[in-house]
């Protein structure tokens, strides 16, 4: 089977494209930033330099503000045209948690890693982590290099690996040694160890 984690990223990914945006409503955009700032109808009109029935029509959807209207409105908020037009980030938590018992993980062996999935029940991640048995002992076990999108941490948990990567020479690392690198980059792990090494890989999805 192939050492590629390609397929592992696309099962942590197969939950389904993100919903699309809502259409931004100008008028309740407009309202957020002035109440965000503690301000009354009255105040607000004051900063913008426009009459308080103009704002009131804007935030209730009466009337299309003219382009000048909405510099006024920019500048009264200090803040750039573009961020009237601009979603507040949302800032509600999800609450989401997934344990993973030991030997627990989604099993997906290949022929250089046996890969553990962890958090398999969440669907729409941000990363994909997973434990990793490394089974390879040369580079000659690979198909050429590893490669995928985004970047990837690695954690040691036993033994001694050797980290292989395109641009740079190969380093040993032992338990408890890291790295981090660009996903993009070509790169293999070897067992150092008389016995399977093994680490934890955390890959982003994004």
């Amino acid at each position: 089977m192939s050492s590629d984690p390609k397929r592992m990223i696309r099962i942590a990914r197969e939950s389904g494209e993100a919903a699309p945006a809502e259409p931004l409503d100008l008028g309740i955009r407009v309202r957020e930033l002035r109440k965000a700032k503690g301000w009354t109808l009255e105040q607000a009109a004051t900063q913008a330099g426009l009459a308080r029935s103009t704002l009131s029509k804007i935030e209730n959807g009466q009337m299309s503000p003219t382009y000048e209207a909405l510099k006024k409105l920019a500048s009264g908020m200090a803040i750039s045209v573009p961020q009237l037009f601009t979603p507040a980030p949302q800032a509600q938590v999800s609450g989401r948690i997934a344990v993973t018992k030991s030997g627990e993980g989604q099993a997906h062996a290949t022929a250089t890693y046996e890969h553990e999935l962890l958090a398999g029940g969440l669907t729409k991640k941000q990363m994909l982590p997973y434990r990793a048995t490394i089974r390879a002992r040369a580079m000659e076990d690979f198909d050429g290099w590893v490669r995928h999108d985004g970047e990837e941490f690695l954690y040691v948990l036993t033994g001694v690996v050797r980290l292989f990567t395109e641009f740079y020479e190969p380093v040993d690392l032992r338990r408890g040694d890291s790295a981090y690198y660009d996903a993009s980059m070509g790169h293999n792990v070897i067992s150092l160890s008389e016995d399977d090494a093994t680490i934890l890989w955390v890959t982003s999805l994004t």
